[in-house]
């Protein structure tokens, strides 16, 4: 597995398009055959501040997801919502075994 956590930082005025934006690009995302796993995260006590948790098969998939039509969607709708460039950190997976990712 080749799991990414992507951290986002939005512009206030732009919390409720970002929300919208980012389950429609997860809704598709996760049909990909490359993942495992897609969520959004909202943090509780800073409501402009997003993890998206993105669990891919392959270390080649993300690639791949970048490609899709609905990731470039997100990616232009998003652009300017963003109040800083979003970070992202390469996780390895512990538990559950791979067969438990669905």
């Amino acid at each position: 597995m080749f799991i990414m956590h992507v951290f986002i930082h939005v512009k206030p005025e732009y919390i409720d398009a970002f929300r919208e934006a980012c389950i429609e690009n997860a809704r598709h995302s996760v049909q990909e055959p490359g993942i495992a796993r897609f969520d959004v995260l909202q943090e509780a006590d800073d409501p402009t501040r997003f993890v998206l948790v993105e669990v891919y098969r392959t270390p080649e998939d993300p690639a791949r997801h970048k490609d899709t039509a609905h990731y470039n969607t997100w990616a232009n709708a998003v652009k300017d919502m963003m109040a800083e460039p979003r970070t992202r950190i390469i996780y390895q997976n512990i538990f559950p075994a791979e067969a438990g990712w669905g």
